[in-house]
């Protein structure tokens, strides 16, 4: 899955600005591709594969062209483009180009700047279009990145063999019990023995730039690499930082972040690595046979029990978040669920959607316009205020709080189950998140899932968000801003009414 590009990128930018260049002189001098070969001696078929960027002629050749355009030599070889097409020039240039995936999509970088130099003229406009969207939502090429990992774990549901089937290996190999759950003490043995690291749990301390790190890789050449682990993690997350470890050197990933979470990303492949070793990580620690029958046995349950939920995490000693991602890499292989995944922080007054994952086929949150508020009675963000609330009274609950529910959208016949954990984080108490997965409701998840129509379930309605529902305050208890979207969309039809009212009006004989 490793991303490769043949053509150097300022190879590739050398073609491609001679040939927008050589095809914006021809059209402005106004010959066709037949007169301007005719008068250059060269024929129409290797003037168009210039104009597209895929060859670059010889100087004797350039020399022929700018004769026929009446232009001097340096015009036509220069990399500077003219003000119509500088944005195409950024865009030659940026990591978008090179770095993105294209290959996961079946497309390569040549092809993307083939069709680009068609037209290049509109196509620099939509470049510079989209480049003004960028800036306005403030989307960056991290974005970009993880926008197109998370589009090709989607498209493979989330489930990836060939890395299940080293983390299956590795624990056989290494005698690991599946029918156990992984021992903090023997991953810090394999990291520190088997793959020469040095682990250091309290030297975070001495540096307070670096406390919100989970944890620091520093690699020393010949000598031991040093995995600085934050000391204010559980034993749970340490687990899965030293997994997550092996992961990277048992599947020899390269490129790859030396912070957890990322303090950069430099490009896709690290982003790939980062999460193909995140992946092994979930495999190792919870087994895919074991996981599989414990969840077989609590959907058969007519009541939804959130206690037997909870319980799950001691089994596997992992944290919500490990335990319910790792559901979505199994449960729509080995059930046919289709499902999502959703990770909020209440940070201050604002809800974040750090994480999401979609293979349910419904719409979800997944980042909303500027402004825009969450609708709360989505039960991951429901059951962050029911967290916060149960704090701040006398009768603390056990955490992680354990919540279900079954959602309907408004004005769609679209529903679905919801589970729901929500804690306080251990780096940042200040901080409430919940994870929560949603199953769709077919028949086949009700056929699996017994406590699908358990009565006692809370049933909801609910949209996106409060600027885009049509419920009134009466009907809605939770609204926290003006369905403004719904107010601006119904004025434009009473305009579009009257306009014509008017028109119908204006032709009637006097």
């Amino acid at each position: 899955m490793a991303l490769q590009i043949k053509e150097s990128p300022r190879g590739l930018n050398l073609k491609v600005i001679f040939g927008m260049k050589l095809k914006q002189f021809r059209e402005h001098a106004g010959l066709s591709l037949t007169v301007f070969a005719a008068r250059t001696g060269l024929s129409v078929s290797y003037l168009t594969e210039i104009e597209h960027g895929k060859k670059y002629p010889k100087a004797e050749k350039i020399a022929r062209m700018a004769d026929a355009l009446e232009k001097n030599y340096d015009d036509l070889v220069s990399l500077k483009l003219d003000e119509e097409l500088s944005p195409l020039a950024d865009f030659l240039s940026s990591p978008v180009l090179h770095n993105f995936p294209y290959h996961l999509f079946g497309i390569s970088p040549a092809q993307v700047v083939e069709i680009m130099t068609r037209q290049p003229a509109e196509a620099s406009a939509l470049v510079n279009a989209l480049i003004g969207i960028a800036e306005q939502y403030n989307i960056g090429v991290e974005h970009l990145f993880r926008s197109a990992l998370r589009s090709y774990q989607e498209l493979h549901e989330n489930y990836f063999p060939e890395i299940e089937s080293a983390a299956a290996r590795f624990a056989q190999t290494q005698a690991i019990e599946t029918g156990a759950a992984v021992k903090l003490n023997a991953l810090r043995e394999l990291v520190e023995k088997r793959f020469n690291y040095r682990i250091d749990e309290e030297g975070l301390n001495a540096h307070p730039a670096l406390c919100h790190f989970r944890s620091v890789l520093v690699p020393l050449g010949k000598q031991p690499s040093l995995l600085l682990i934050n000391p204010a993690l559980s034993d749970w997350q340490k687990k899965f930082i030293l997994a997550r470890e092996i992961g990277y050197q048992v599947l020899n990933l390269g490129a790859r972040a030396m912070t957890s979470a990322p303090e950069r990303v430099d490009s896709f492949e690290q982003v790939l690595n980062d999460f193909k070793a995140s992946y092994f990580a979930g495999a190792l620690l919870v087994n895919r046979e074991r996981v599989v029958a414990d969840m077989r046995t609590f959907f058969n349950s007519k009541k939804f029990q959130p206690e037997k939920f909870r319980s799950l995490l001691d089994r596997y000693e992992v944290t919500p978040e490990i335990f319910l991602y790792r559901l979505t890499e199994l449960l729509p292989q080995d059930f046919g669920f289709k499902l999502h995944f959703l990770r909020f922080n209440h940070e201050g007054e604002s809800f974040r959607l750090v994480k999401h994952l979609n293979m349910s086929q419904i719409l979800i949150p997944s980042g909303i316009s500027l402004g825009e508020h969450y609708c709360r009675r989505w039960l991951a963000i429901r059951i962050i205020h029911e967290l916060e609330r149960l704090n701040r009274s006398r009768k603390k609950p056990i955490e992680p709080l354990v919540q279900g529910q079954v959602s309907q959208f408004i004005d769609s016949e679209s529903r679905f189950l919801c589970i729901a954990m929500a804690r306080r984080l251990a780096l940042s108490p200040g901080i409430t998140s919940s994870v929560s997965l949603g199953f769709r409701c077919d028949e086949n998840l009700e056929s699996v899932i017994r406590f699908a129509k358990d009565p006692q379930l809370t049933k909801s309605e609910i949209d996106g968000a409060c600027e885009r529902c049509r419920l009134t305050e009466a009907e809605c208890d939770e609204r926290v801003a003006p369905p403004r979207v719904i107010q601006a969309q119904n004025a434009r039809r009473e305009i579009e009414r009257e306009l014509a009212l008017l028109s119908v009006a204006s032709n009637q004989p006097s």
